[in-house]
């Protein structure tokens, strides 16, 4: 069974997600989107430069830089997932400063072994990032 663990002893390479960066065009672009990190979902700066902030998660950080040229269409990432305690109040805050919520809170089993219960929703940030809000249940 493979087991992931945030307090493993392994002397493995990769220790876990340091940041996922975000790359806007121009200061309205990059204003707004830090606007929807810091102000929506509550991340907290961790340092900021001319170019470009880091907010963090507490487990990892989200860089978001103000000089982009265009607009990437979606690539091999499809989404990064936040943790939360719920899942529900995240969402509302999401839909209350006017970002789409495209699957709703619900309650999910991942038919792993053993069954991995969670609650799930799924939004979109600013520059149209998939985004999961997820919730580890009991």
């Amino acid at each position: 069974m493979l087991a992931c663990s945030m307090d493993r002893e392994d002397k493995g390479m990769i220790k876990g997600i340091h940041h996922v960066a975000l790359k806007c065009c121009g200061n309205e672009e990059f204003e707004k989107v830090v606007g929807f990190y810091r102000d929506v979902l509550g991340l907290e700066v961790l340092r900021s430069w001319n170019e470009g902030i880091m907010l963090t998660t507490g487990a990892a950080i989200i860089e978001i830089f103000n000089n982009g040229d265009d607009h990437p269409v979606q690539g091999a990432i499809r989404h990064f997932a936040f943790s939360t305690d719920n899942v529900d109040e995240v969402a509302e805050a999401v839909r209350t400063a006017g970002y789409e919520v495209f699957i709703e809170p619900k309650d999910i089993q991942i038919q792993s072994d053993p069954v991995f219960p969670a609650r799930i929703a799924f939004c979109r940030g600013p520059l149209g990032e998939e985004i999961e809000l997820f919730q580890e249940k009991a």
